[in-house]
């Protein structure tokens, strides 16, 4: 009973996995996969707490096929060398059913060179790779790699789902049980919780542990909210903390609070962060939350994230306090961000429309004749190095994505776009 509450609970099937249904639901791509006994490379993306360790578990326990790990923590090019090597051993074994699968748990952590060492095994089909992360793959991933593998995302966990986590814990733990547990309000513990089914299974065994044998446990606001501010990091134990105080910090800058801001970015450089990670969120900000208002803002960022590579701590902290002031201070606009959505779900929406003839490349006769950029008007050739033509694909006109916000670098855009284009926009 020495194991933490997370472990002892730790789902061994589908069936008593919680979340993810569109993964391992009826019909989902993963509990296909697994029902089959095939399983492709794929990447599991999601926050803390959300179940990619259970379910490579699950896996091995499901799969008639050698199942290796590796933790990118501990583990060097030897280390995967090693392990893949045993999974050719085995995939040419005739006692093994099928491809070998290596799970690599936090695989955002590895080195280029350390992927670049499983590529080959993956690209051969001697191993099956599934991969665990909280980061984003496209970042963290090498592109060859991220080409053979899709990549899957895990969501928070919801309402219902805490719910019935909880009611889990309490009719299935024989240690909460001896206790006997009273639930009056779930409201703070499900707020500490955040969707993280570990932190919340942590908080519960916080007050296991502070509550005397033999009395009861009682679950409340107040007594949740007392237990986490004497003993903070309790429910923090894999270091989850960090998604809490990183979505502080990007959103006091959105707010544009340069105080709170540097606040929590001094709670990161305490915390150990990597200092990458930070500036690469302050890149993303850039764009998304400052965007056209001031586009000065992603030159600022993207020259933080190359200072402080090449830096380091501690002066790195220099950069990433001037960058972090600066988008804080900076107008805010997310038209570019809204524009590239709207326009992702119109393609979605209406497909491969064609692209206008007078549009297209004619680097051959036959493509000149079939009329392809023909009546193609070049702007430099007109006053203003602007003419008046068709760019959109027929079906959608003059379809605008793009709505300016209202800050003076895009009301002038705007402006001049309105002047060009008569009534557009």
């Amino acid at each position: 009973m020495n194991a933490p509450l997370a472990e002892r609970l730790r789902p061994r099937s589908l069936e008593d996995y919680i979340g993810q249904t569109h993964l391992v639901g009826e019909g989902g791509v993963i509990r296909r996969m697994i029902e089959s006994g095939r399983v492709a490379s794929f990447i599991l993306w999601g926050p803390p707490g959300v179940g990619k360790t259970t379910l490579a578990r699950i896996i091995a326990n499901t799969v008639s096929v050698p199942f290796y790990t590796l933790s990118a923590v501990n583990s060097g090019v030897k280390e995967v060398r090693e392990v893949l090597e045993k999974c050719r051993r085995d995939g040419g074994s005739m006692f093994t059913s099928g491809r070998p699968i290596l799970f690599i748990d936090e695989i955002h952590r590895f080195s280029k060179s350390q992927q670049d060492s499983l590529l080959g095994a993956v690209e051969s089909g001697t191993v099956t790779l599934v991969g665990a992360t909280t980061e984003n793959p496209s970042f963290e991933v090498i592109r060859p790699l991220l080409s053979r593998a899709q990549v899957y995302t895990l969501r928070s966990l919801e309402g219902e789902e805490l719910q019935e986590l909880l009611d889990r814990a309490l009719t299935k733990d024989e240690v909460l049980r001896s206790h006997g547990v009273e639930v009056e309000q779930t409201t703070a513990l499900f707020r500490f919780g955040g969707g993280d089914a570990r932190k919340l299974l942590n908080i519960l065994d916080l007050l296991e542990q502070s509550t005397p044998p033999g009395e009861k446990i009682v679950i409340n606001d107040k007594v949740i909210t007392e237990r986490l501010q004497e003993n903070p990091a309790a429910y923090d134990k894999g270091g989850e903390m960090h998604y809490d105080i990183i979505s502080a910090f990007i959103k006091s800058i959105r707010g544009s609070d340069p105080d709170a801001a540097v606040y929590w970015l001094a709670r990161m450089i305490e915390g150990g962060e990597e200092p990458e990670f930070i500036a690469r969120r302050m890149l993303i900000l850039a764009s998304e939350d400052v965007g056209l208002a001031n586009p000065n803002a992603l030159l600022l960022a993207n020259a933080t994230f190359d200072a402080v590579h090449k830096i380091g701590w501690p002066e790195g902290r220099i950069p990433l306090s001037q960058c972090a002031i600066y988008l804080a201070l900076s107008p805010k606009s997310n038209s570019a961000y809204e524009a590239i959505n709207s326009a992702i779900a119109e393609v979605r929406e209406s497909g491969d429309l064609p692209v206008p003839l007078h549009l297209r490349n004619a680097p051959t006769k036959l493509m000149k004749d079939m009329g392809y950029g023909r009546d193609y008007k070049y702007a430099h050739n007109y006053p203003g190095n602007f003419v008046i033509q068709q760019f959109m694909p027929d079906q959608l006109g003059h379809r605008a994505f793009w709505q300016p916000a209202d800050n003076p670098a895009e009301m002038r855009s705007a402006a001049l776009q309105n002047e060009r284009w008569g009534k557009k926009g």
